[in-house]
Formats: structure tokens, sequence, C-alpha cells
């Protein structure tokens, strides 16, 4: 979910602005010559020529060549985190992330095609799936220790304005938060596919409102 939105408080000034962009042109690079050509016969030479950038930048960013394929925009769960954690304390945590993670997909929506294309990516390769997999549930970890930070931070206490996290905050979140984040990242996926296989008959925002409504209302069974 690329965007280049925020202020330089969050995004860490121009030169951060310009390291991001040059990660998520490389990593759409490798989408698209995989989906085209296969990702086993992409190399790193490739993908460096079609961003524009040397083959010593490119691992600058990423360890090795099939880092570049699994995960479109990096610095998407920490934007998510970020705004849940900023979002009013009076807001119950369910609210407080659909808003998050609406503003985030909202990105998503206007870049269906290369998501498409990741999608179609990591179903023709397994190994870039489970390695997909794998950074999902790092995201899923970080999401929920940010949803344990702001219980414990109270409805009396701006979340936005706590101290930054330290080893006290990463304590091992409770069965809730642990929970809420796995569900999240679930209505998030079945957002996506659900859309990616009706992008004419549905709007991607109308889809993830739907999923939330569900959950908010407890999954009640659908009327005959």
């Amino acid at each position: 979910m690329h965007t280049m939105t925020g202020n330089d408080a969050a995004g860490g000034g121009l030169r951060e602005r310009k390291k991001r962009a040059t990660r998520a042109a490389l990593a759409e690079a490798a989408v698209r010559l995989a989906a085209e050509h296969g990702a086993d016969q992409v190399t790193v030479e490739a993908i460096s020529a079609a961003a524009g950038v040397s083959v010593r930048t490119f691992f600058n960013y990423f360890d090795s060549r099939d880092d570049a394929f699994v995960v479109v925009d990096a610095d998407a769960s920490g934007r998510v985190r970020r705004a849940f954690l900023a979002a009013p304390p009076g807001l119950p945590p369910l609210e407080a992330l659909r808003e998050a993670l609406a503003a985030e997909l909202r990105e998503a929506e206007r870049q269906h095609e290369l998501w498409s294309l990741h999608a179609r990516v990591l179903r023709s390769a397994p190994h870039l799936l489970v390695r997909n997999l794998g950074a999902q549930m790092a995201d899923e970890s970080g999401l929920a220790e940010a949803i344990a930070r702001r219980i414990r931070a109270g409805d009396d206490q701006d979340a936005a304005g706590a101290p930054p996290e330290d080893d006290a905050d990463r304590a091992a979140p409770e069965l809730y938060p642990r929970l809420l984040a796995a569900v999240a990242g679930t209505a998030v996926r079945v957002s996506v596919q659900h859309w990616c296989e009706r992008p004419d008959e549905v709007s991607f925002a109308g889809v993830f409102r739907e999923v939330f409504d569900l959950l908010a209302a407890g999954l009640p069974a659908p009327a005959r």
C-alpha cells in the first residue's frame, strides 16, 4: 500500500521519503517483471535497471532478490500502527483499527493493477507465498503490540502523545490484542480478495465497510 503522504515527523523528512520512494520503485519493478517472466527468471540486474538504480543500490534495500517480491510496501504496517495509536482516545479499538486500515487501503484501491499482479506472483511461486505469510505474521505481531499499548494508555490519555515504545511496552500482548490483530489481518485479506474478484461490481471501500460492520455485529448469519 504505497503512499507518500504524511508529515515529516512521521516520514523522517525528505531524505527518508526519497528512500521509501526508491524502495517502492524497486518492489514495483520486481513484481511487474515477475508477473511477466516468472519470478525465477528475474535477476537483480533487471530489477535495478527497471527501477533506474544500480545493483549496489538494490542491496541497500533488500538482502536478496526474493525479498523484493514479497511485500509491495514495507512501510504500510508502520503507518497503520501510527494512525491507530493517533485515533481519538475514546474510540473503541475495533473502530480505531477500521479507520486506520481504511485510510491505508484507499491507496491499494488506486493501485489495483499492481496489487493484482503481486497476488499472481505469490500464487505462482509457493516459496514466495510462504515468505509473504511470514511477513504478514510479523506485521500482525507488531499490530497486536500497538493494540495492547493503546489499551494500556486508557481513555484518559492521548495515545498519539505516548512515549516511544521501549522494552516494557513490548511485553507479550494479552489475548484480546492478539485476536483483534489477527481478525484485522483476515478482514483485509478477505476484503481484498472479494473485491479483486468483482472490481466492476463493488467498490473496495464498500466491501471493507461491510466486513467490519459484520465483525462489529458479531458475525450474524445472513438473512435468507
